[in-house]
């Protein structure tokens, strides 16, 4: 799954973890102060510390991409090393671009707190311009992430493609391993496609969080105060690391059953199909009674994950919901003493969403998580019987019914 694609995959993410950090280092202890040396912020009157931030952090993927490339000599090389240092700054450029929308959105309601409290106080012209000033992040924000999602596609794909061709030049090696072919076919194309998604945001979960977290913190400055708690210092960062730990270990708890539900599925669908097509060339397969032998591991499967999603759906809607009104009750007295301005609650409200949000990746995308998790043992046991372990080819038996 990963060396068909990656070179020295441990190597290789680790060293990617280790840069990233050096270079986040780097920037706050030498760096942090420069400003725009190539020039562009004054071509285009743009701000010369956060061109300067991009011109930086392109040069640090740039570096690490350029290092892996130069000697690495496997095939896929410019597409997995390349390709997901792009992935990554692009999707870190969309991350700020979010941070300025933040920053849009504090301007804005105080422009529209100060119109509303006194008329004609704010011209026409001024409210205008900052809805021009958001149109033009927008339509950066669009651009951007069409081209990501467009690249994100052919790069899974060549993934997809990697595992395609390392499996198929084994084939008449591992032919006679049960479920080789829905291996091959299938749970590659589930993988690519989940990956697609669920490492997409992943990745912008982490950036989010790194960018939004000291913006939280900046602003838990105006909450001096929760209701029942009183005083706790930094109170919207630690509400919102709180509540999103309760919440996915709560969802983990009650999910915990779904992955050996969701891989025993696939074993149960396997044994059924496997049956039918033996009965299209063999009339002595496919009879009634194992057919309906089959079918009814098939349905007690189902019925038990269907049961399994009710209790886990109950708790994960209820958390959700109730997340949705926590910072509002958080700043209540906040609110109520008039500590704070519309734009600065604004602001706090769309940065307390985006920190908590990352925290709760594992609770917004644990179905899928749950699934791609069956496709991976799925994957490493055949692999495992790749490499001639006979006690993972239990993984694909077919031959007799699955147990429910």
């Amino acid at each position: 799954m990963l060396h068909s694609f990656f070179p020295n995959p441990k190597l290789f993410f680790v060293s990617g973890v280790i840069w990233a950090i050096v270079c986040v280092l780097c920037w706050h202890l030498f760096f942090s102060d420069w400003e725009d040396p190539i020039g562009i912020a004054a071509l285009f009157e743009w701000d010369p510390v956060r061109v300067w931030l991009y011109e930086y952090t392109a040069v640090c993927y740039a570096s690490f991409a350029a290092f892996w490339l130069r000697y690495s000599r496997h095939r896929w090389a410019r597409w997995s090393v390349a390709g997901s240092a792009l992935i990554v700054f692009a999707t870190w450029f969309q991350v700020q671009l979010d941070v300025m929308i933040n920053e849009w959105f504090g301007t804005f309601y105080d422009t529209v707190q100060q119109a509303l409290a006194e008329p004609n106080s704010v011209s026409a012209s001024d409210y205008y311009t900052q809805l021009a000033t958001f149109l033009k992040i927008a339509m950066v924000f669009i651009i951007t992430a069409v081209i990501v999602a467009f690249f994100t596609s052919h790069y899974v794909f060549r993934w997809r493609t990697a595992m395609n061709d390392y499996y198929v030049s084994l084939w008449p090696k591992i032919r006679h391993i049960e479920g080789a072919s829905q291996r091959i076919q299938e749970d590659t194309m589930l993988f690519a496609r989940i990956m697609e998604s669920l490492g997409s945001r992943l990745i912008d979960a982490v950036m989010t969080l790194l960018a939004f977290l000291p913006i939280l913190w900046g602003l838990s400055s105006f909450v001096k105060q929760l209701p029942i708690v009183g005083e706790v210092p930094q109170a919207l960062v630690f509400i919102a690391i709180l509540w999103s730990v309760v919440g996915t270990t709560i969802l983990a708890l009650a999910g915990w059953r779904l992955p050996g539900l969701e891989f025993r599925n696939q074993r149960v669908e396997a044994a059924f199909r496997k049956e039918l097509v033996l009965g299209e060339e063999n009339e002595e397969r496919a009879r009634p009674p194992t057919l309906t032998e089959l079918f009814s591991n098939v349905r007690k499967n189902y019925f038990r994950l269907y049961l399994n999603y009710l209790y886990f759906n109950v708790v994960r809607y209820s958390y959700l919901q109730a997340g949705v009104i926590l910072p509002y009750i958080a700043l209540g007295p906040t609110i109520i003493s008039a500590g704070v301005t519309l734009g600065v609650m604004q602001q706090i409200l769309r940065a307390f969403g985006r920190v908590e949000g990352s925290f709760q990746f594992l609770v917004m995308s644990w179905t899928t998580i749950i699934e791609l998790i069956s496709i991976y043992k799925r994957l490493a046991a055949f692999e495992r019987a790749i490499a001639g372990d006979e006690q993972s080819l239990i993984e694909f038996e077919t031959d007799r019914p699955a147990t429910a």
